[in-house]
């Protein structure tokens, strides 16, 4: 375990930021991975003068959606003052004492006593053990934990002030979000597999450049009010609307490569990278092949660099997938790019993907 802690400020001159990072060693990773059916935790440490952390981590997914990954938490034991606000990132150490997979929360995130927060797909296990004589040197895994902890730093004289005023966080997106789920104001009608849904023509208009062409010119759309979408599912539709209303997308994960296609067609980028990174997430032998097709198909560049890694690193895993076996019949290009991809990395222990 080490304690190395750093402070600096953020933009707020009332605000101070500790940095501390934690390293934890887990030995024995292979029988660990075997035996422990729930989780483990590593030692308490401290960060401020009276609280108490630990890491938890499960060897096998905290639930059937992350099975096959290992899961990491940062957990707060206690604290005398709370909440306790940080952000946190972490990394696995290689043989080399070099920093590598790392993940991180990039915004502020809010702990209590018995509060955990982390990643439940931290890495894969396969890929793990693929890469031990790396990342597992003498069968033990290595997490490092940068904590980076948010302090108000207020001065003597600024103690003596008045209470200043208080400004409430924006709930535009709430507002919005209301005005589409109570069909409040509407003046279009949007109709999916034949349901009707009410909406707003200047909300659609302004957060996607299809629909503001369709609402700009004199196309039937805007003569009638009413607008066909062909091609979606209204669970899909509902679900990118409420994303245009409100810039979020609580289901995202059970539908990414479905939304990943309305994202494209409706010109919605930033709902199109959520996509990317759901489906990156959940990539697997399995299904690595019919991602990268996605991935091409909607002109995903981020994800198709993510999915020509992972077969790459796979290879004889992934060439003996259904899903590669009809890419080689229908998508040679991407067949072509695979390979090259394989040729790049160099890596002699890997053989490359058969066209069987």
């Amino acid at each position: 375990m080490s304690g190395d802690q750093t402070a600096q400020r953020w933009n707020d001159p009332q605000i101070r930021v500790q940095n501390f990072f934690y390293r934890w060693t887990i030995s024995n990773f292979h029988l660990f991975q075997e035996e422990i059916r729930e989780h483990i935790r590593s030692p308490t440490f401290s960060i401020g003068a009276n609280d108490k952390w630990c890491l938890r981590v499960h060897p096998n997914g905290v639930d059937e959606e992350s099975k096959g990954y290992l899961s990491v938490y940062l957990v707060l034991l206690s604290c005398p003052k709370s909440p306790v606000w940080a952000k946190f990132q972490f990394f696995i150490i290689s043989t080399e004492g070099e920093t590598t997979h790392g993940e991180c929360k990039p915004l502020v995130s809010m702990f209590m006593p018995g509060v955990e927060l982390g990643f439940k797909k931290f890495i894969l296990q396969n890929f793990l053990l693929a890469f031990a004589p790396w990342l597992l040197p003498d069968d033990k895994l290595t997490l490092l934990c940068k904590v980076s902890m948010v302090h108000e730093s207020l001065s003597t004289s600024d103690q003596n002030r008045k209470p200043g005023i208080y400004v409430p966080r924006c709930t535009l997106a709430d507002e919005l979000g209301e005005l589409w789920e109570n069909s409040q104001f509407t003046d279009c009608c949007l109709v999916v597999a034949g349901q009707e849904f009410q909406a707003h023509k200047a909300i659609l208009a302004a957060r996607s450049p299809v629909f503001r062409a369709m609402f700009e010119h004199d196309m039937e759309e805007n003569t009638k009010n009413r607008v066909e979408i062909p091609d979606l599912e209204p669970q899909v539709f509902k679900v990118m609307v409420g994303f245009i209303y409100t810039g979020k997308a609580p289901d995202l994960h059970s539908m990414a490569d479905a939304m990943l296609a309305a994202a494209d067609k409706y010109g919605l980028e930033r709902l199109k990278v959520m996509c990317e990174e759901a489906l990156c997430r959940d990539l697997s032998v399995e299904n690595a092949a019919h991602t990268l097709f996605l991935a091409d198909l909607h002109r995903a560049g981020q994800l198709k660099t993510q999915a020509l890694d992972f077969i790459t690193s796979h290879a004889s895993e992934v060439s003996e997938t259904s899903g590669w076996k009809t890419m080689v019949g229908s998508c040679p290009h991407l067949v072509a790019e695979a390979y090259h991809s394989l040729a790049s990395a160099r890596c002699p222990f890997q053989e490359p993907p058969s066209n069987a």
